[in-house]
């Protein structure tokens, strides 16, 4: 099997018609089926170019790292880069193999170089599984030994594995298997519960609300931390899930139908003196701050920790803050107050790749 692998690459490498045929019918399915599923999660890509697509670029680098006396053929005919100060070998990163042939690390290599041609970009940021880590830094490695000073501007983000995801269709578990099993429990829970409301298409309010549980689940904690994955945790309608977020922003719209002068932008801040109303507004102050946290960290559960916080505040101002039975200027005040957090909450679900539910 793995000289059979071994002799399909040498002939994909060296532009073998029927391989070639083969592996782009392969790669526009899979393609197809990925964007199907990122669909779900809100994400589009503007260009599909994995490493793959650099399989003919790949000997131009072996030839640049030729050029720069950077490649070193060991006995066994294979292409090593010494990443050592010292050349003795102790620490190298394998780009060739003996019968000529790209490997991973090369076709990243060019995948870079090109990218830093073709984008000049000012961040690139790849995002993999912690395991990987090792094998960029191979790469940025080599990528400042070949004089790519834009390498200072790559940045590789890890993120853990999840433990204890099961579905009901066995333990080889795919995101499409994952996002199918949050919509069918979501659905069955939002059957059982009294206070969910008729909705024009339950199916897709259990895929939004299932999917946002999923996605807040996972950004929560660290990226790059471990975790054990909770059905019962993520679906639950309390708490720091997703369930809550949705039910906090599908509450707030339910309110925001009683608003029937929207366009009335002035309101009495003398309406506004309670306690819950002063600690949302400094809690609301403080998304930006957030936003470029998130950002410049890279790290999500910043955001998702604002949002909990916000959706937290924004319910003890329900329960304290009534509408109905104040004097038209108060209710007027108060639901311009509701609206600010509907639109802020709303404004960070996206961002996250949630799309906001207005029944549930």
């Amino acid at each position: 099997m793995k000289r059979s692998a071994q002799k399909f690459m040498k002939q994909l490498e060296s532009g073998h018609p029927q391989a070639l045929s083969l592996w782009t019918h392969f790669r526009s399915l899979s393609i197809e089926e990925y964007a199907k599923v990122y669909k779900r999660l809100g994400v589009q890509f503007d260009e599909f170019a994995g490493e793959s697509f650099y399989r003919e670029k790949s000997q131009d680098v072996l030839n640049l790292l030729r050029s720069k006396n950077i490649l070193k053929i060991t006995k066994e005919g294979t292409g090593v880069v010494d990443l050592t100060d010292n050349g003795d070998l102790s620490a190298y990163s394998t780009v060739m193999r003996s019968d000529g042939t790209s490997l991973y690390i090369t076709r990243d290599i060019a995948a870079a170089i090109d990218r830093m041609e073709k984008y000049n970009f000012d961040e690139m940021v790849y995002v993999t599984d912690k395991s990987q880590q090792p094998h960029f830094q191979n790469l940025f490695k080599i990528l400042k030994m070949l004089g790519k000073d834009k390498v200072d501007r790559c940045q590789h983000v890890t993120f853990g594995r999840v433990q204890g995801m099961q579905t009901r269709r066995g333990d080889v578990i795919f995101l499409e298997d994952v996002l199918d099993e949050a919509r069918t429990r979501m659905l069955q829970n939002m059957t059982k519960a009294e206070t969910s409301k008729t909705t024009e298409d339950p199916a897709d309010t259990a895929e939004k609300i299932g999917v946002a549980a999923v996605i807040i689940q996972d950004f929560k904690g660290p990226l790059q931390a471990d975790y054990r994955f909770s059905w019962e945790e993520a679906l639950q309608s309390v708490g720091d899930t997703g369930v809550f977020l949705q039910y906090t922003h599908a509450r707030l719209q339910s309110l925001l139908n009683l608003w029937s002068s929207k366009e009335e932008e002035d309101f009495s801040v003398s309406c506004l003196q309670e306690p819950p109303v002063v600690a949302t507004l400094q809690h609301l102050l403080r998304y930006d701050e957030v936003l470029c946290k998130t950002l410049k960290e890279l790290q999500p559960r910043y955001l998702v920790a604002y949002l909990m916080g916000l959706g937290h505040l924004a319910n003890v101002a329900h329960h304290t803050l009534r509408i109905k039975g104040s004097s038209q200027e108060v209710a007027h005040a108060r639901l311009y107050f509701f609206n600010t957090i509907c639109v802020v909450l709303a404004s960070g679900m996206k961002l996250l790749g949630i799309t906001p539910v207005d029944k549930m």
